[in-house]
């Protein structure tokens, strides 16, 4: 249970401590000096760790110049985080602190839980609701644009042919067709990316509303008669009927692209298979799937997540943490978005001051305690 209006906090200048992220991998940093300027500016002390912004090309000097101190970033009073924390992270954590990152509260319950007994106050920025107040603030729309892009540009990269229709003094060479099924940020976002680069696009999703979107970017709209809008932005899940239906008329339509992006996700469970093993090989050799849903298994039935394998001449790649290959801009866009949380976390003389009767706050507070 999420604390209340009138917690006990330990101190009236808030601190906000930036350590360097353990997860294999993850080259993100939580903070970026523009945004440590700001919360200097807010009256807050930033204490971030050496070596935090390493692999997210950001010295240590560029830390120090936007005003922050070096020092233990587990002993502040808000921690900030871009991956899940370590049993061994959470253990350095003081009991009262706030913890503000990308929990995983549905697929990793025993953070959640270890975070309660710590007695530590989790803010999950996958949890922010998605309403128009909190746009600023939502961490999974800005990572899934940075996923999108890459996600084209890694499907460009794989596929055995050129991507922009070419003409030549040897004749025409007709644009690859893009199919990416998923309309969220992330499947949008690989629509406009894969149409500058030149391929014809299609677009899928089975909330219908969403087709306009996918138009607006300038590809076509795949219709299958199936629809399932959901709340939140997301899809509900399907029934067993329309599952067989959709993987039925989807394995048809797949076998005539070049390249197949898949984003789709149902919060909490296993991601939907879209792409059969059938489909595939009805893929002519060559081309390439994309499955950014490996993380929660995979759209694809041949996926196998984290690597990149070929089957019958189909290559399948099902990266995970996307946003992490393009840590710059990643950062600085999750360091907004915290920034944006943080502002309505503390009050105007700087102290830590969360308004649980608050929607946004009550709404991404994923553990914590009543004073």
């Amino acid at each position: 249970m999420c604390g209340v209006k009138g917690d006990p906090w330990r101190s009236a200048v808030t601190q906000v401590g930036v350590p360097r992220e353990s997860s294999r991998g993850e080259r993100r940093v939580a903070l970026v000096p523009r945004v440590v300027e700001r919360l200097t500016d807010l009256g807050l002390d930033v204490i971030i760790e050496r070596g935090a912004g390493t692999g997210a090309l950001i010295p240590d000097s560029a830390f120090e110049n936007a005003g922050a101190q070096f020092g233990d970033p587990w002993q502040a009073d808000v921690v900030v985080k871009v991956a899940p924390p370590s049993a061994e992270e959470i253990g350095r954590l003081h009991e009262g602190a706030v913890l503000i990152g990308f929990l995983s509260p549905l697929a990793h319950p025993d953070v959640v839980a270890s975070l309660t007994e710590a007695g530590v106050t989790g803010f999950a920025m996958e949890a922010v609701p998605r309403i128009s107040r909190a746009q600023s603030m939502d961490a999974l729309s800005s990572q899934a644009n940075v996923a999108g892009y890459r996600a084209a540009l890694l499907a460009a990269e794989e596929l055995a042919r050129f991507v922009p229709m070419l003409t030549t003094a040897a004749g025409t060479v007709p644009p690859a067709k893009a199919l990416v099924l998923g309309a969220g940020v992330a499947g949008l976002q690989a629509l406009a990316t894969l149409r500058r680069l030149g391929a014809h696009t299609t677009g899928y999703d089975v909330r219908p509303e969403v087709a306009e979107q996918v138009r607006s970017v300038g590809a076509r709209w795949l219709s299958l008669g199936i629809e399932a809008a959901g709340s939140g932005g997301y899809a509900r899940e399907l029934t067993e009927a329309e599952r067989a239906e959709q993987q039925d008329l989807l394995s048809k339509s797949i076998t005539g692209f070049d390249i197949v992006i898949t984003t789709a996700q149902v919060p909490g469970r296993r991601a939907p298979t879209l792409v059969t093993a059938d489909a595939v090989r009805g893929m002519r050799p060559g081309s390439v799937v994309v499955d950014l849903a490996g993380e929660s298994g995979g759209n694809c039935e041949l996926t196998v997540p984290g690597q990149t394998v070929v089957v019958d001449g189909v290559t399948i790649a099902a990266p995970l943490n996307l946003p992490a290959d393009m840590p710059e801009h990643a950062s600085e866009l999750y360091a907004r978005n915290v920034l944006s949380l943080l502002e309505l976390l503390v009050d105007a003389d700087g102290a830590l001051a969360p308004d649980f009767d608050d929607q946004v706050v009550a709404g991404s507070c994923a553990t914590g305690r009543v004073g």
